[in-house]
C-alpha cells in the first residue's frame, strides 16, 4: 500500500501531465506566454505541503525529489521568461512545446503544400481547388507527420539509441570524429526509410482512399489504398531512397527539438511533389 506521501505526489504529477497537454497550456505556449502557463500549473495543481504527514528524513528527501520533478514543466515554460527573450520567441517555444510545434507544423505544412501544387504547379484557380484532396493532406499531416512521426523519430530513437541526444548536441567537427554517433546515425536512417517504405508510403494511400471514398467502409479503403501503394511502388521507393536518403542524415544529426522542423523544410517540397504525382482522385 502506498504511503499517504507517495499517494498524494502520484496524483500531482497525474494531474501535471494532463495540464501539460491541456488546451489552455498548449495555447499560451503557442502566443509565446510562457509565464501564463507556468500560473496554469501553479493555479490547478498547486504542490501539496508535506506538513499534514509526519515524516523522517528518508521520506521527506524522497518527497523533495518528487517535488523537484513535477516542478519540469514549470520551469521550461518560466525558462523563457526569465531569460529575457522577447514577448515571442519561437526557439523558446520549439524548444519549451516541441511535441506541439511539430503539430501545428505538420498539419499546416501538409496543406500548404498541397494548394501550390495545385494552385501553382497544375495553375488551377482558387475556386477549382480539390478541397478533399487538401484534406487528404490535412489529416495525414497532422496523425502521421505530427503525432505518430515525433514518437518514433524522437521518443522510441532516444530509446533505441542512447547517444543520440550527445551527439546531436556536437559541434559538426565533433560528430564527424564521433564513430558510435554515426552509427546511431546510419541505424536512424535505416529504419526511417524502412517506415517510410512500408509505413508512410501505405498510409497516405489509405489516408487518401478514405477522403475520396464515397463508402465508410474501412476494409475497402484499405484495399483500395494498398491497391495504389502496389501500383506506385517502384517509383514511389525510388524517390522515397533518392530524396529522404540524405535528408534523413542532415535531419538526424541536428539538436533533437529541432529534428522534425528542419524535417519539414524537405518535406514540403515532398509533399507538394506528392500531392502532383499521387494527390488527385485518380
Amino acid at each position: 500500500m502506498l504511503r499517504p506521501q507517495r499517494a498524494v505526489c502520484s496524483a500531482f504529477q497525474s494531474r501535471c501531465q494532463d495540464l501539460q497537454s491541456s488546451p489552455q497550456a498548449i495555447f499560451y505556449g503557442f502566443l509565446g506566454w510562457p509565464r501564463q502557463a507556468a500560473r496554469l500549473l501553479a493555479r490547478r495543481a498547486p504542490f501539496p505541503r508535506p506538513a499534514a504527514f509526519s515524516l523522517g528524513n528518508a521520506n521527506r528527501l524522497q518527497w523533495n525529489s518528487c517535488r523537484r520533478s513535477c516542478d519540469t514543466f514549470r520551469f521550461k515554460a518560466t525558462e523563457a521568461a526569465e531569460a529575457g527573450e522577447a514577448r515571442w520567441s519561437y526557439v523558446a517555444f520549439a524548444k519549451s512545446f516541441p511535441f506541439t510545434n511539430n503539430l501545428l507544423i505538420a498539419t499546416m505544412k501538409t496543406s500548404a503544400a498541397d494548394l501550390v501544387a495545385q494552385c501553382v504547379i497544375e495553375q488551377k484557380p482558387l475556386n477549382e481547388v480539390d478541397w478533399k484532396r487538401n484534406m487528404v493532406f490535412c489529416l495525414f499531416g497532422a496523425v502521421y507527420l505530427g503525432a505518430f512521426q515525433y514518437w518514433y523519430q524522437v521518443n522510441v530513437f532516444k530509446r533505441m539509441f542512447p547517444g543520440v541526444e550527445k551527439f546531436t548536441e556536437q559541434p559538426w567537427a565533433a560528430k564527424l570524429r564521433d564513430g558510435p554517433g554515426l552509427l546511431a546515425l546510419a541505424g536512424q536512417t535505416a529504419l526511417d526509410l524502412g517506415m517510410l517504405t512500408f509505413v508512410y508510403l501505405p498510409t497516405f494511400y489509405v489516408f487518401k482512399a478514405g477522403v475520396f471514398s464515397t463508402a465508410w467502409d474501412a476494409s475497402e479503403w484499405v484495399k483500395g489504398g494498398i491497391g495504389s501503394y502496389t501500383r506506385n511502388w517502384n517509383k514511389d521507393v525510388f524517390d522515397v531512397f533518392r530524396v529522404w536518403g540524405p535528408a534523413d542524415l542532415v535531419c538526424f544529426s541536428v539538436p533533437l527539438w529541432l529534428r522534425l522542423p528542419v524535417r519539414h523544410v524537405v518535406s514540403f517540397v515532398w509533399t507538394a511533389y506528392l500531392s502532383f504525382a499521387r494527390g488527385a482522385n485518380k
